[in-house]
């Protein structure tokens, strides 16, 4: 099992410079010069299944207006790794498998882009004071990786919606794909799989 709990080392990057002078005489220049980590063997993101036409134009009223705020999530999920459940107590981070950013941020993304392309309504990713919506969208990422007893990756959302009367409504989403290998490659698409799956449902709440 491709698993690992310290951190992915760091390697330096070198780039050689090479100059040459034209003329009887000819010069080169060699160095090497660090650029900070090499870079992971694989970067995952997520890829909305609904995605909005281009150059569709959205229009709506400041009451039926959106803001999709970043959701909270637990200190395992606050990095780039994908944690797994390695069992009741123990979480490890699966090896080579790096998000392109926090989880929380991508999630932000995918439901902003799946409400938005499901429902047609005016959505908004950050608070703008000017426009200030009536209605948000917020909540915490509970679940976001592997579990290595039950070979799932699974996704959990526990959504707060506060409507444009004021009143609030929660609401837990949760989908798993099983059968998933330990591998980047598989769980970076069962994770998106299920993201997907989840913003879909949020996207038939508050559309």
């Amino acid at each position: 099992m491709s698993l690992t709990l310290p951190p992915f080392a760091k390697f330096p990057f070198a780039i050689t410079l090479r100059a040459t002078a034209i003329g009887a005489a000819s010069l080169a220049l060699t160095g090497c010069i660090s650029l900070g980590s090499e870079p992971p063997d694989m970067m995952l993101t997520l890829t909305p299944a609904s995605s909005a036409s281009v150059g569709q134009a959205t229009n709506g009223m400041q009451v039926n207006a959106l803001l999709i705020e970043e959701p909270d999530a637990p200190q395992r999920l606050a990095v780039t790794r994908v944690p797994v459940q390695v069992d009741s107590s123990s979480i490890a981070y699966l090896k080579d498998a790096v998000w392109v950013e926090r989880p929380s941020r991508l999630f932000r993304r995918l439901l902003a882009e799946t409400v938005r392309a499901k429902s047609g309504r005016l959505v908004m990713e950050r608070d703008d004071p000017a426009v200030a919506p009536h209605e948000t969208l917020r909540g915490t990422l509970r679940e976001f990786g592997y579990d290595a007893v039950r070979g799932d990756a699974t996704v959990t959302f526990d959504a707060i919606r506060k409507r444009s009367d004021g009143t609030l409504e929660t609401r837990r989403f949760s989908s798993s794909i099983a059968n998933v290998a330990p591998l980047g490659a598989d769980v970076g698409r069962a994770l998106n799989l299920a993201a997907n799956k989840v913003a879909e449902e949020v996207a038939d709440w508050v559309g």
